[in-house]
């Protein structure tokens, strides 16, 4: 499967730590598309790398991350699973915004979509790029279902049917400026080695 996590060992190849990265992408799949999937989408990367960086900073990254994108009313969590470089590893998910957790096709009834995956970057992934002493966690988030949570949109495939009534909605339509959060411990952590 395709995805924008190459960039995350081209940079570690040339880097050492501690740093954050964030990595966007088009990503193509050979996949049947439906109401959350489709052949092709874009995707975000980051990578966390440093002494110290664990499972409680990826949660908390994300946690917040959802809170300013959703509102603190949304629901975001995570479930355990399995990703080939990270151990352990997660789905990051939102709480629907189109059915409000009740179930639809939207969310195949689950009352949540999940966003992208996530966890603890493998140590055989650091021992492969020379890297001694350090942790890490490494994200994939898909932007249209961030955008599909973000907006109420009910199918993925709205984003590429060529309508342009349904696009010219979102123009102009920014984030709100966020105010500066408070450092994590990961940054902390990070700006003291």
């Amino acid at each position: 499967r395709t995805h924008t996590s190459p960039m995350q060992i081209r940079y570690m190849e040339t880097h050492r730590p501690p740093f954050k990265i964030i990595v966007p992408g088009r990503v193509y799949r050979f996949e049947q598309t439906d109401a959350t999937h489709e052949a092709m989408f874009f995707q975000v990367e980051g990578l966390v790398v440093g002494k110290q960086v664990s499972m409680a900073d990826l949660r908390g990254t994300l946690n917040e991350m959802g809170r300013r994108l959703y509102g603190r009313n949304r629901q975001v969590g995570f479930v355990p699973s399995y990703y080939p470089f990270v151990e352990p590893g997660a789905d990051f998910y939102v709480q629907c915004a189109v059915c409000q957790g009740r179930g639809c096709t939207g969310c195949k009834g689950q009352g949540r979509l999940e966003i992208g995956g996530c966890g603890m970057v493998h140590p055989n992934v650091f021992q492969a790029v020379g890297y001694k002493g350090v942790t890490g966690f490494a994200f994939g988030l898909g932007l249209e279902r961030i955008a599909m949570q973000k907006y109420r949109v009910p199918d993925i495939r709205l984003f590429y049917a060529n309508n342009l009534a349904f696009l010219e909605q979102f123009r102009g339509a920014g984030l709100p400026e966020l105010e500066q959060p408070a450092p994590s411990v990961a940054q902390r952590q990070l700006e003291r080695s």
